[in-house]
């Protein structure tokens, strides 16, 4: 109809035309940068719900922090988990770059059967690919610097500091800081040697790629470790540590360690390269007709092929007689291995690698030089960066495994401390069992942590989080707080500490003062009283997963002109299995008592009268002795008619007794009987149940609204 469409209410995008239909917008740099940021936030919430369930406060506080930052011009918070999350992610991608440009060093190869140096063009492109996807990290890792925020240094005397969060001013600290060294390493210099200056040159191709290369690597892979070493402080920083598990750090470590080993195998290779090109040079140059070019396989000539065989010759540096041989040194090995000459880039990686790992460990000791500076100088900083490199894997491989056995040894010293007491106490055996099962049973449960201690230090509101998290469900459970509104269940919770009870220990004994009200959450316990010590009293009732015992401690919290003594325990309270409760303390309860008054109600007070160990035992017992009372009276009734019988008997057989001698015995048996029942009447009425005192009545003056 045409007047429906009227009433309708569209919004519309700011693209959107007039039919709704949008018209297809290039995305910018900063939208695209949005997605990426807003995709780690939401992958972070999703990760984070699967551990604790999502709220009404949590998309609240998603909304309003979206509202912010799209006030705030998208401004990053450096404090922010985002931020410590991409500079994780950013570090790993550093490392993973600082492994792939070695990669170059294995392009340049030698021709064994032409004698020439060529190029591996299959790992030029595949070096060049991974490098430029490395360095995606690097621009957005530059991107956000500019959009990060940073703490005013005047401002840190108190607290965390402020934010300064103007984009100017932004720009200015990080072109400062580290600019320099981020467009140094992000420079694409590499992939221009190989996939552009290369193939547009006159010379020898493989001649300027080797020499090129070696050049343009470590000009950048200065910068790039210069890089690292902040970006490592920044993430321990902020966020404490860079693993979250001991392994993981470990691993970390280690892998550092390995990529040293990386690095050192690939400069080895090329070095090895650089030197046989080195004595081709010498050579050549000692022979009529020799060029330089025929070294390289684009101007190959097979006719000096034989003389630069037998001029270079791979001898090991031990066995060289003649001073004018060429001494290969370290690089020996490579040489005469052929593995300059293998097109298979595995083989060489690992070859390379394996002998990186092993002089790097060896700390360079069974490296034989010959009298090259360079080769010197290589077989220095692989003694000195092993001696470092190992020491710092050592020392953190112990800190990250001891972390992980620290609470093992922890419970060990408390076993051994309390094993010394124990025997320095004279402790009977029985003691000493009942202290190592308590021992035991409390590691089994916390791990030797200290929940407590941990809960104590944090904020108000976070504890009162985590002791809901913790002792709701268990809580509602219980019929007694099944009642109760959220509000005063978060009370409750902030008071309850866990306890826990071994086996045939006694939570609460008769006679004693209440000084906890506890509720069971696992395990069996036994409440038996005896009347105050009354000879043959006794009664005995079994609590389990969702009972409480202690409840002497509410009638007294409930109480207004309660005095400041504990009540008395009229039972005990003995656990026969590992129980595991919640404790209130008197203290608290009665905080508790005086700020909400919705304790105060009729329900709960049936409640409590019902699911009470004392009211359901005093009950009990009352209907017991309501029970002899009608028996007794039953049996008085009948005594008594019984005697009234046994009087008319006996008045007519007063009358026959002066005509029959028999029938004064049988007078004198009938008014002993009579006497009997009268007697056993009378006893009847004076004895007395056993019955208990009835519980004091909580205060329950307050009804509900």
């Amino acid at each position: 109809m045409g007047f429906g469409r009227d009433n309708r209410v569209r919004f519309k995008e700011p693209s959107s035309t007039e039919y709704g239909y949008g018209r297809r917008a290039r995305p910018s740099l900063n939208a695209v940068l949005d997605n990426v940021r807003r995709g780690f936030e939401k992958g972070s919430d999703k990760i984070r719900t699967f551990k604790r369930p999502l709220s009404f406060n949590s998309h609240k506080n998603q909304e309003m922090r979206k509202t912010d930052g799209t006030q705030k011009k998208n401004i990053i918070n450096p404090q922010g988990s985002f931020l410590q999350n991409w500079n994780k992610i950013f570090l790993f991608a550093s490392v993973i770059a600082l492994a792939i440009d070695p990669l170059f060093f294995y392009i340049p190869i030698v021709d064994g059967k032409k004698h020439c140096l060529n190029l591996h063009s299959s790992l030029e492109i595949a070096a060049s690919v991974l490098r430029t996807f490395v360095d995606a990290f690097y621009i957005i890792h530059i991107v956000f610097q500019f959009r990060t925020a940073y703490v005013s240094p005047l401002s840190r005397v108190f607290g965390r500091g402020e934010l300064v969060e103007d984009p100017k001013a932004i720009a200015l600290k990080y072109i400062s800081s580290y600019f320099i060294i981020d467009v140094l390493s992000i420079l694409p210099l590499p992939q221009l040697v190989v996939l552009a200056v290369i193939p547009n040159v006159e010379k020898p191709v493989s001649l300027l790629t080797k020499d090129y290369l070696i050049t343009v690597i470590f000009a950048q892979y200065i910068p790039r470790i210069l890089r690292i070493y902040p970006l490592y402080s920044e993430v321990t920083r902020t966020s404490g540590i860079v693993t979250e598990t001991a392994w993981a750090g470990a691993a970390w470590n280690l892998s550092l360690y390995m990529l040293a080993s990386h690095v050192f195998g690939a400069l080895w290779y090329l070095i090895s390269v650089e030197r046989e090109d080195r004595c081709w040079r010498e050579a050549c140059g000692k022979r009529q007709g020799c060029e330089l070019r025929f070294l390289y396989c684009d101007g190959n000539n097979n006719v000096i092929n034989d003389y630069l065989t037998t001029s270079c010759p791979f001898i090991n540096p031990d066995d060289i007689t003649n001073s004018t041989t060429f001494n290969f040194g370290i690089f020996t090995d490579a040489l005469k291995s052929g593995i300059v000459e293998s097109d298979d880039f595995w083989k060489k990686f690992f070859y390379c690698f394996w002998w990186g790992l092993r002089n790097l460990s060896a700390l360079g000791q069974n490296l034989n030089t010959s009298k090259f500076v360079g080769e010197i100088i290589f077989a220095v900083l692989i003694c000195i960066s092993g001696l470092v490199l190992f020491a710092l894997l050592i020392g953190n491989m112990q800190k990250y495994l001891e972390s992980t056995t620290v609470r093992e040894e922890e419970m060990r010293v408390r076993k051994r401390d309390a094993e010394q007491w124990m025997a320095h106490r004279m402790l009977p055996e029985d003691l000493r069992k009942r202290i190592r099962r308590y021992e035991q049973y409390k590691w089994q449960e916390t791990r030797g942590v200290e929940e407590e201690n941990l809960l104590r230090n944090l904020p108000k509101d976070l504890r009162r989080d985590i002791k809901r998290h913790f002792c709701l469900d268990l809580l509602k459970k219980v019929p007694l707080f099944e009642i109760m509104d959220e509000q005063l269940l978060d009370a409750v919770c902030d008071k309850l500490r866990p306890v826990l009870y071994t086996e045939n220990s006694y939570a609460i004994r008769e006679g004693d003062p209440v000084e906890e009200m506890l509720f069971v959450m696992r395990g069996k316990l036994m409440s038996a009283t005896t009347n105050g010590g009354r000879t043959g009293f006794f009664n005995a009732v079994y609590l389990k997963a969702s009972d409480f015992c202690g409840e002497d401690l509410l009638t007294w919290a409930l109480d207004p002109q309660s005095s400041s003594h504990f009540p008395i325990s009229p039972r005990t309270v003995q656990a026969l299995t590992e129980v595991e409760a919640f404790a209130l303390a008197a203290e608290d309860l009665k905080l508790v008592a005086s700020q909400f008054r919705r304790l105060h109600s009729k329900q709960l007070q049936h409640t409590f009268r019902f699911y009470s160990v004392q009211w359901r035992t005093w009950g009990a017992s009352f209907i017991q002795a309501a029970w002899r009372r009608h028996c007794r009276r039953r049996l008085a009734r009948s005594l008594t008619e019984e005697e009234d019988r046994f009087r008319i008997a006996v008045a007519k057989r007063e009358r026959r007794a002066a005509s029959s001698p028999s029938l004064v015995a049988t007078l004198y048996a009938s008014r002993f009987a009579s006497n009997a029942l009268r007697n056993l009447r009378q006893h009847n009425n004076n004895t007395l149940p056993l019955l208990p005192p009835k519980p004091s009545e909580p205060d329950f003056s307050v009804d509900d609204d």
